[in-house]
């Protein structure tokens, strides 16, 4: 009976739709629209039924969506429908994908389009661009403090550059991935001017009070995101003599979901982009959508009835368009926004595997794969039609936001094993070449995170500051060996700009008042095309770093093993110091298989093949790298792993 009422609202609402929209060709749209109205009627109803002007907001949601549909381009409806024809296309092991702010690495999106070779001689075929619209310049957040979200900053570009290089990678079989910040707004958009200036409807867009009764009850359970330059989650705004909810910072202003003209208007900035030539959107702080008194606000099951909609409503205009979501949070959390009590992704197609990267980060501390091992076996299945996104460096921090049981499993105190990583990656503690600084520490709780470029963090730059060449080539297997496992774990692996040549930390932010206070600037460069040019120059720092991960991209995009079907086997050895896992091919014979090896020891390890092959039929004859070509040392049927390396091998019959 409630799907009959769903499909009765809408035929309403396809009557009632405003004369422009009914007098278009639709019908692809409304086929779509039909076949998803029921989930979006049941979810839009979950989250503002109660409301008397319901109806009235369903119609002004179908509009959007249909108004989006007329606008989209020919190319990209037909890109729409080859996708839906062959809908698990980006599980492929043949996409790679670069994060990379337009300014720094190329000084404008003209720039990105003259460089799109670079990236091609890399192999990258998936890049993303980190967010370009229009903000505050002396409180920006790194970009995510939006002031207007349809207009590109005109330091970086228009939106006509941004269509140019969208068209010219299509032609380049490449995809681009855009941010949408999705969680808050800059205090200086407009929606917040108007509400600053009284318009009640505006100041319904946030969560606004007119004292600290109900902000002194949402602090009870909300955690603090940055302690050190924005304590607490509101700010009083005198102009509009109020306290606003600002989680991040007190320029960033909170939008309010429970309001369905936010959501409505929210999606109509997704589906906009998508029509600019986004492949894919990712979908900012999405953790933070719902908020609610007496709890963290955080994880929110509203928060993915949202998620949810968009997506069903991005799937009647653009199918074609996937969804990253970019949560940092537990592994258990983080993997339902994939969905909950599904079994594809039905949220967002794409998440950060934040878990791995810092695990891998912890390995590399303390040379051994104890945490790394019980980290990733916490780590639960994602959905069908789901994928991870690999990554080891990006332009935030990194958190240290391991579960304190696989902590003490590992033989570790929690609180002093984190202070141990922090002084670690910071060079504080003796013996450490990493050179990175603390971030967002909490005096009250001793909790920090770390900023950094991976080359700093992995020992390049007090290498070259001494001059030792095996610590600069101890530095470079170590950049090597952390790419090597995000190309090879299961996912899409994520190269961050810069890194691929070994770009070291940016100390210019310290003369930038407006930059001095956020460390995480240091790992923001801008690219010197004249260091990326020597990575031409044989023996070079930039050549060897280039080429190695241009030689395992190359290989990885030809191992069908690699792509992403949930095909991941760790194995569990008896030597803490290396870190194992076997991938297969559901729809492959097992011969093609690859077992994945890496020893994150500074001493060469051993593998006991004669154990694997007592367990596993998989491991046969002689074994060959598929990264090198060659076949790695023999010893006694233990297979020798150099200091920071790894393998691919194969051929196991």
């Amino acid at each position: 009976m409630y799907e009959q009422v769903s499909h009765s609202l809408l035929n309403e609402i396809l009557d009632e739709l405003k004369p422009e929209i009914r007098r278009q060709d639709l019908r692809h749209f409304y086929t779509r629209l039909g076949a998803n109205f029921y989930a979006i009627h049941s979810l839009f109803h979950a989250l503002y039924g109660s409301r008397e002007d319901f109806r009235d907001k369903s119609i002004k949601l179908v509009e959007v969506m249909a108004a989006r549909y007329i606008e989209r381009s020919a190319e990209l409806e037909a890109q729409d429908k080859e996708r839906e024809h062959n809908h698990n296309w980006f599980l492929s092991q043949e996409w790679v994908a670069m994060a990379l702010y337009a300014d720094g690495f190329a000084g404008n999106l003209d720039g990105v389009c003259s460089h799109v070779p670079y990236l091609q001689e890399l192999g990258v075929n998936m890049l993303h661009i980190m967010p370009m619209l229009l903000c505050p310049e002396k409180a920006s957040d790194g970009g995510y403090a939006i002031s207007d979200f349809r207009r590109i900053d005109p330091r970086v570009g228009t939106l006509e550059e941004l269509q140019q290089l969208a068209a010219s990678m299509r032609r380049r079989g490449m995809l681009l991935t855009l941010d949408v910040v999705v969680n808050h707004t800059s205090d200086e958009h407009g929606w917040a001017r108007r509400a600053r200036a009284g318009e009640r409807k505006y100041q319904d867009y946030y969560y606004i009070f007119p004292n600290r009764d109900i902000p002194d009850m949402f602090e009870e359970t909300m955690p603090e995101i940055f302690p050190e330059t924005s304590p607490g989650n509101f700010t009083w705004d005198a102009e509009m003599d109020q306290w606003v909810m600002t989680v991040f910072n007190s320029f960033q202003w909170d939008l309010n979901y429970g309001n369905p003209d936010v959501f409505i208007e929210m999606l109509d900035v997704l589906l906009f982009w998508a029509n600019q030539g986004a492949d894919i959107l990712r979908l900012d702080a999405v953790a933070f959508l719902w908020k609610k008194i007496g709890t963290t606000s955080q994880n929110e099951r509203e928060a993915h009835l949202i998620l949810q909609l968009m997506k069903d409503c991005c799937q009647v205009t653009a199918p074609g368009v996937l969804f990253i979501a970019e949560a940092i949070v537990a592994p258990l959390e983080i993997i339902k926004y994939f969905g909950e009590d599904a079994v594809i992704a039905k949220e967002c197609e794409i998440a950060y595997n934040a878990t791995f990267m810092a695990l891998l980060w912890d390995a590399m501390a303390t040379r051994n794969a104890r945490l790394l091992n019980l980290g990733i076996q916490s780590l639960p299945n994602k959905l069908d039609r789901a994928t991870w996104l690999n990554y080891v460096r990006c332009h935030d921090d990194i958190g240290l936001g391991f579960d304190d049981r696989d902590i003490i499993a590992a033989g570790y105190e929690p609180f002093a094993h984190r202070r141990f990583l922090v002084d670690y990656f910071t060079g504080a503690y003796e013996g450490s070449d990493a050179r990175g600084q603390p971030f967002g520490r909490n005096e009250k709780t001793g909790d920090a995170r770390i900023s950094g470029s991976l080359a700093s963090l992995a020992g390049l730059e007090s290498a070259l500051e001494a001059g030792d060449e095996k610590a600069i080539d101890r530095a470079i297997q170590r950049i090597l060996l952390l790419h090597g496992m995000i190309l090879s774990f299961g996912g899409i692996p994520l190269l961050y700009y810069g890194d691929e040549i070994g770009t070291l930390s940016e100390y210019s932010y310290l003369q930038d008042p407006n930059k001095a206070g956020d460390s995480r600037w240091m790992n923001r460069p801008r690219i010197d095309w004249e260091k990326a040019g020597r990575r031409y120059q044989h023996g070079s720092v930039e050549q060897r770093i280039f080429d190695g991960l241009k030689r395992m991209i190359a290989v990885r995009k030809g191992v069908p093993a690699f792509a992403d079907f949930n095909n991941r086997e760790l194995i569990d050895l008896e030597n803490p110091h290396l870190f194992a896992f076997l991938r297969t091919h559901p729809e492959q014979h097992m011969a093609s298989s690859v077992l994945v090896v890496a020893n994150f020891d500074a001493n060469p390890q051993y593998l006991e093949l004669g154990n694997l092959r007592y367990r596993s039929v998989h491991l046969r004859g002689t074994l060959q790298d598929l990264h090198t070509g060659e076949t790695p040392r023999l010893f006694s049927d233990r297979l020798v792993v150099p200091p920071y390396r790894f393998y691919w091998l194969s051929n196991l019959r």
